[in-house]
Order: structure tokens, then sequence, then C-alpha cells
């Protein structure tokens, strides 16, 4: 019987990744991302297919990783959105917490509430924990619908107070604008059933900001796609979890980080996948403590962590300091990636980032019209990237270009010449990178020496070294398809759903009866949403000492009063090094339904001599270097490299610098470490 052949496409600012995965050979591809992002990613198909000989009619599955939701949250080019809420809580929005962004910053202003308060409308109606005490009245929700209608909104948000609790009033309000209007309407109590008023806001109007664009998005994708002969796409989640089309249409805020989850998916997948190379004792490898994601692409830089050979996730996150309460891999940016345009800033201090040159024009040694120096362009100045380098097999790079701009920049910056405009350009960069490492470990009581660094992205090998020697990390991996690696996790991420409910009640008080309602209530949603297969079903309980303010999520098997009250000291203790003898108290009840799916097994031969040449490079702490370049796709399993050195490939490029070595694993994985 035939594997199934298998596509993934991840969508990111500069490039569409794709890796496509037939008869146990993997072919990628690489192409510019286009403004309409379904374009792209048919291209890229198109592309993969022709590789590797086959029709796209032949693919049996389609993953796929997008950014429609995060543009356009960044952007603010999501929908004209309207918020229904309880009478005298329109301003929940804007109010927040009422904390300051900066707390030393005199100037620091708030982002802008997606939904504007002439767009939030009030309902006298009222609910508590307990019960519903204002029902709402029929004829005020068919009069707000014509107000909804008259104002142009293009989608709705429905947030009433306790909603977590008692949602009848709030269902029946979706009930009735379902019928008035024909637009999307976002409900809190089917988004985010959580308490926590400002959060729960927050997230529905998200949800209902992006719905429009991903609704349209993903319905003109389908119908490419079925144009094409190819399945319609099962979408990456922010959780790392793919879903359904339909219901990623219906829940678009699970899909603002469908990228770089995919990324960590697939990071994961890579060192999991061979527990002696890079792996040895321990289920993240050489019996580290754990692993840094670290994917660097070409308009940000993304980190993540893996520990005890799970993902990192979590339910707190923020885009553009909005929060959203999604379960969602825990992932840091930062705006430094290839296309990221350096700059000097007011005090003459070099700048890096957030702005990105993107994909057109891109950096200018691309060719296309850039005419600000980019990462990518001190990269091409310090020699990683050499001239006759093609990126994605197709783009051949202007190595004059890369100078010039190099050459205007350190005009501007005062510096002596494009060289050292590169170095500080490339030193700048890294910094930013590094301090979102920290992030992650140091600042979070992670000692990142006991962690290995996996990187990928297109840039992200050409700075893993670097980032390693600034945090004292010994162990660097880079994935074979480490510049599409997001694509490669398409191909091995589960199905995944979450569904969470509020329950308040201290632990000792907690009635069995009523919590194994809840989960079982829990359980048939998420089992009602799966598509793929029987799932695994998971249970999970947020709890906090009574006066905390946040909770830690425990496992739970069963529920024994006992035995999660342990594990919740337990986890308290790992995570802040004391427990408390306080009162333990109940707040969330959430259940996880998952199928697994095999990352592909593939076969990895060399054929050839790998060597290519040498040419000069710069590196900061041994200045230039004669350094051998090598064809990444032609180094045999256990070849040693000794840096310096640069191993190309048609999706990216990975540094060696001098005091480093590598070896190739068998499955084409290049692991670096720090020479003693």
């Amino acid at each position: 019987m035939a594997e199934e052949t298998r596509v993934g496409v991840d969508v990111g600012g500069t490039f569409t990744d794709v890796a496509l995965y037939v008869d146990g050979d993997l072919v990628t591809a690489k192409v510019p991302s286009t403004k309409d992002q379904s374009v792209g990613v048919m291209d890229g198909i198109e592309k993969a297919c022709e590789t590797a000989g086959i029709p796209p009619g032949e693919i049996d599955t389609f993953s796929h990783a997008m950014t429609v939701s995060v543009n356009a949250l960044l952007e603010r080019g999501g929908a004209r959105t309207a918020l229904v809420t309880t009478k005298g809580f329109r301003d929940v929005l804007e109010i927040g917490r009422q904390e300051r962004p900066d707390l030393y910053d005199l100037n620091a202003e708030k982002p802008d509430p997606l939904v504007p308060r002439r767009r939030r409308y009030e309902l006298d109606e009222r609910a508590t924990p307990d019960g519903i005490e204002t029902a709402v009245d029929e004829d005020e929700i068919r009069e707000l619908a014509r107000k909804i209608d008259a104002d142009g909104a293009e989608s709705v948000a429905v947030c009433l107070l306790h909603a977590y609790a008692n949602d009848g009033n709030e269902r029946a309000v979706a009930g009735t604008l379902r019928e008035e209007l024909d637009l999307p309407i976002s409900v809190s109590s089917e988004v985010l059933a959580e308490f926590r008023e400002f959060e729960r806001a927050s997230t529905t109007a998200v949800d209902a900001y992006v719905t429009p664009a991903i609704d349209r998005y993903v319905g003109r994708l389908a119908e490419r796609a079925a144009e094409a002969g190819v399945p319609t796409p099962r979408i990456m989640q922010s959780n790392g979890g793919t879903a359904e089309a339909e219901t990623v249409r219906e829940h678009a805020v699970t899909t603002v980080l469908s990228g770089p989850a995919a990324g960590v998916v697939g990071a994961d997948a890579v060192v999991s996948a061979d527990p002696d190379d890079p792996g040895g004792e321990g289920e993240d490898g050489d019996g580290l403590a754990g692993l840094v994601t670290f994917d660097m692409g070409g308009t940000s830089s993304d980190v993540s962590l893996v520990r005890d050979g799970e993902i990192e996730r979590t339910t707190t996150a923020e885009i553009d300091g909005l929060p959203i309460g999604t379960p969602m891999v825990d992932v840091n940016t930062v705006g430094a990636g290839g296309g990221s345009i350096a700059w000097v800033d007011s005090g003459g201090a070099l700048r890096v980032g957030p702005r990105s040159a993107g994909a057109d024009p891109g950096p200018a040694c691309y060719g296309k019209g850039g005419e600000r120096a980019t990462v990518t362009d001190a990269n091409v100045v310090l020699g990683y990237i050499g001239p006759g380098t093609a990126l994605g097999g197709e783009l051949t790079l202007d190595v004059e270009a890369a100078h010039a701009v190099l050459d205007d920049l350190a005009s501007e910056a005062g510096l002596e010449d494009a060289l050292e405009a590169a170095r500080g350009v490339y030193r700048v960069a890294n910094a930013n990178m590094t301090r979102a490492v920290r992030a992650v470990t140091v600042e979070r009581g992670y000692d990142p020496r006991g962690f290995g660094l996996v990187a990928f992205g297109g840039a992200g090998p050409m700075h893993a070294a670097a980032l390693a020697d600034a945090l004292d990390v010994e162990t660097v991996v880079v994935p074979l398809a480490g510049g599409v690696l997001s694509a490669f996790g398409l191909l091995a991420a589960d199905e995944k759903h979450d569904a969470v409910r509020t329950h308040r009640v201290a632990l000792e008080e907690s009635d069995s009866e009523t919590i194994e309602s809840i989960y079982a209530d829990l359980e048939k949603r998420v089992r009602e949403e799966t598509a793929t297969g029987e799932p695994e079903l998971e249970r999970a309980a947020d709890l906090r000492y009574v006066g905390q303010s946040f909770e830690l999520s425990v496992p739970v098997h069963g529920f024994d009063v006992e035995a999660a009250e342990e594990d919740f000291h337990a986890a308290h203790e790992r995570a802040y090094g004391y427990r408390m003898d306080e009162t333990v108290e109940l707040v969330n009840l959430r259940a996880s339904a998952s199928v697994a799916r095999e990352a592909p097994a593939v076969a990895y031969e060399a054929d050839g001599d790998p060597l290519k040449g040498e040419r000069e490079a710069y590196f900061p702490d041994a200045g230039h270097r004669e350094t051998a370049v090598y064809d990444r796709e032609r180094l045999a399993p256990g070849e040693q490299i000794e840096g310096p050195a640069v191993l190309e490939q048609a999706e990216s490029t990975a540094v060696v610098p001098p005091g480093w070595n590598g070896r190739i694993d068998r499955d084409g994985t290049l692991t670096c470490r720090r020479q003693r």
C-alpha cells in the first residue's frame, strides 16, 4: 500500500514555504509570498509537485499555516466590528486592567481597542454566577440589530456579563442577531467560557475582527485547491494542532499564531524522531534540559521552549497588546528577520527592525528595487551568503546592491564602511534575538546553558551559533529542512481541539458529580469537532491558592481532590520554588481532544562532492577568515565539519563559525557543538 502523499505550506512575510512528502522522499520549495496569500500557496505547491514529478491531484492531505489573522491584527486591517455587551460595561475593552503598558514611561500608550466606542452597544440584562436576574428583551435585541446594520458593521462580538457561567441571555442575543443580520456573530461563551471580563471580551472581539478575513481567505484557497485537484486544506491552529477548514472559519481566533506554532511542532518532531542523533539521553536529546526553538524568517524571529518532551503552551498571550485567552504555543516574537530594515535613531544609535522590506521589494540584494539595508544584506557583505547563492533555487543575489545600501547606512551612522555597518547590523539583530531567548528562559527561571538551540527559518541557521555563544549554549541543531521547517511541521502536526469552562470553588468543597458533568460536556464538544479519527481525550484543571491572581494548569486523571491538590502544590513548587499552606481553589476545567499523526520518515542520502570552494567571511570574534563552502545536501551522515564553514542549500544557509564543530546526523540534521 502506497504511503500517503502529504503537503504542508507555511506563509511567511517574505517567502511561502512548501514541504511535499511523496514515496518516502521530502521535496521542498520556497516561493515569494503574494498579497493574496492563496496565490503564493498554489504557486509553491505546483513548484514542489513539478520537482517531484507528480500532478497536484495525487496529493492526499494538505495542511496549511498562515499569517492572515495576525496580519489583520498588526496592521489593523480586520473587519468593521460591533460589540454587544451588558449595560454599564461598554468600556471594558478600553479600561482593561487599568495597567500602564510601561510603568516608567510617561508617554506610554495603550493600543486602540479593535471596536471603537460608537460601535459598542449595551443591553439591559444581567446574569450572575448563580443565575439570570434580568432576561434580555427580544424587541430590544431586534432594535439593536437595526442599529448595527445601519452602522455598516461586518461582524459582531457578543460578550455579556457572567456568560461564562450562565449563557442563556447570550445565546438568546446571538440567536436573534443571527436571524436579523447576515453577519458573523462571535459569542464569548463559545469562544472563551472563562471568567475575567476584559480577557473574555478582548478574545471575543479579536475573533469577530479576524473572522471575515479568515473566512474569505480559506474560502478562496479551498476553491483554488479544488481547481488543481488538491484536497481542502487543514489549518494549523495556535495550539499546535490542525483543524478542518470549516472549524477555523467559525473560530478564527484560534489561528493567530498559526505559522509560529507549526515551526515549533516541526522542531520538536525532528529532534524527537531520532533518539540517537541528535538525541541521546532524555526526550529532548543529549540529556538536555530542553530545547529552545529559534525561527528566524523574513520579517520576525520566533522563540519558544520544549521541556520534558512537551511543547510549552499558554492561555495568557498578547498580540500587539491585545489579550487572547485561547490555548496557544508559547511564542515570544521580536521584529528581527532577514528582511528587517536597519536604521539610525535620533540619538545616532544603529537599530534593526521592526519594519521589514517584506517580499516586495525585499532586501536590496534581491535586485527588486530595495533601497534600505536589511539583515540579509548585512549577511551578504559579511560573506555568509555568497554571490552564487540562489534563494529558493531561483532568486540570484545582487551583491553590489547589498554593498551599496550598507555604504549608505555607514554614512548615515558615521561608520567607516559597508563592512563595519554590516557588523553593526549583525550584532544588533543578534542582541534583539538574544533578548527574546532570555525572555523564555532566564526570565522564567530556566538556565539556557542546559538547553539545545534548534535553529530554522531562512535566516536562523546563519545566526544560531552567535546566539549560542552569547547565551553560553553548547549545542545547536539545524534540521535538514530547516529553511522550510514550519512547512515540515505541518506534515507532523496532530489534530487538536480545546475547550474550557470556569467553575470556581474551593477544591476541598468541590462536588465530584458537578465536575464530572462539566468535563463530560467539554469532552462532547471537542469530540464533535474532531474529524480525522478517534481522539485521545485529556483533562486539566486550573488551580491557585486562595487570594492569588493567576492559576497553574495541572493534568487530571479522574478527579481525586487529594491527588489534584498535591499535583498543584508540586507544580507551584516547580514554577516558583515554594509551596504554601493555603486553601487551593479550583478555577477552570479544561478538556482537549487530539488525533496523533506520525512525522514522515524521510530517507536521507548524499551523493557527490560536497565542497563547493572557499570564500572570505568575517566573524566578529575572529576577523576575516577563509571559509569552506559546502553543498549541505551532499554532506553524508557522519561527516564532520570544522568551523569556519558555510553550508548552503536552496532554502537556507547555515554558518559554523570558528570555535564550533558540526556533524551530519543520519537524517541529515546538522548538530553543532562548541569546541572545548
